[in-house]
């Protein structure tokens, strides 16, 4: 996708095959920072801090973190010191189950008794496999998606498609084109009008900052909207289907998307409109079926609940938005049973949830 016409995609090998680039996504939309990371430590704390987040791309951040880490590993110790590196990965975030898709994916093709340069290469060549994945992947899903669009828009007489969506699952989430967006950017360029309410997303605002700054830049029509005003529009007939990505499905169903996604899926079953999941299947962790009891929520500091991000004299100061003497809790996640989710749309297809573990 596109920042000010030029193509860019969230994560790249540098040319002397040294570092990796990433767009650091905490200064966005105000500043687009690119960022060279050196050693898979600097991609722990990348992944942590959140300057690349979203699945798809944390899954591909931490194969390229393996790849530095084999970099930067002694000759006579690399095996155990890539081990070492990948635990860290691990434990940068705990709900996106793409990050322990990548690193076991990874660790799988390494031969234990290679040398040092035949397993940077293994891993090179496994990481780029993994972004090359992610990137037809998000395109399959906008291909799949773009025939709902097209239904409804159908249906609709050709009058304004209008989609709510939560969060950014868009290509900054993901390699490119994004999940829940795809099918969006699809529709645009196949000239079926579509009008996106963009929810803020509290609290580091990923809507209002990332989606709408994606959105603006393909020259989609949309509109910022506090998160609580999803319910009102659907009563009012503004809203013709919701699409959300996932972090973590499981293989029932139930979806564990950025905090706030469950009370959009109520208010859409309350007002019978369409609630779709667009993810990979490298997203879906097929080893638990309760999503409630079984996926990780990660709690993050209290003070990107308390604080938020401006930018002020060109550089971005966090700023107080809260009484901050107040106890604050700041879950990343929350889960949406599988029985509010009309379908799943993958690049495999679009399922209904219980459908999903008879396709693999």
């Amino acid at each position: 996708m596109k920042i000010k016409g030029i193509h860019l995609e969230t994560i790249m090998l540098s040319e002397n095959g040294l570092n990796i680039q990433i767009i650091d996504q905490r200064h966005l939309p105000f500043k687009l920072l690119l960022t060279n990371i050196h050693t898979a430590d600097e991609m722990y704390l990348a992944i942590k801090d959140m300057a690349v987040r979203g699945a798809p791309l944390i899954g591909a951040a931490a194969a390229w973190g393996l790849y530095l880490s084999a970099l930067n590993a002694p000759f006579n110790d690399v095996f155990s010191f890539i081990q070492q590196k990948a635990n860290l990965l691990r434990s940068s975030r705990p709900t996106a189950v793409n990050l322990f898709y990548a690193i076991d994916r990874v660790l799988k093709r390494i031969p234990i008794n290679a040398d040092k340069f035949k397993i940077i290469e293994i891993i090179k060549k496994e990481a780029i496999a993994i972004q090359n994945d992610e990137r037809y992947n998000s395109i399959a899903i906008g291909k799949n998606g773009l025939e709902i669009i097209r239904a409804i828009s159908k249906n609709k007489n050709g009058k304004t498609v209008n989609i709510l969506t939560h969060c950014n699952a868009g290509w900054l989430a993901c390699i490119d084109y994004g999940t829940a967006t795809a099918p969006m950017y699809l529709a645009n360029n196949d000239n079926i009008p579509i009008h996106v309410w963009v929810d803020e997303t509290r609290p580091r605002n990923q809507g209002s900052r990332l989606t709408a700054f994606e959105l603006e830049n393909e020259n989609i029509p949309h509109t910022i909207i506090a998160d609580n005003t999803g319910g009102h529009l659907m009563q009012h007939g503004l809203v013709d289907l919701v699409i959300v990505g996932c972090d973590r499905m499981t293989a029932n169903g139930d979806a564990a998307n950025k905090i706030g996604t469950y009370l959009k899926a109520l208010a859409a079953f309350d007002n019978k409109l369409p609630f779709y999941v667009a993810l990979p299947f490298s997203s879906i962790d097929f080893n638990i079926v309760d999503g409630i009891q079984n996926i990780p929520i990660e709690l993050r500091d209290k003070n990107e609940v308390l604080y938020t991000d401006v930018w002020y004299e060109n550089r971005l100061i966090s700023a107080s938005s809260s009484n901050t003497t107040s106890p604050a809790a700041n879950y990343a996640f929350d889960v949406t049973p599988a029985r509010l989710i009309t379908a799943v749309i993958t690049e495999k297809g679009v399922f209904k949830p219980n459908e999903l573990i008879n396709s693999i």
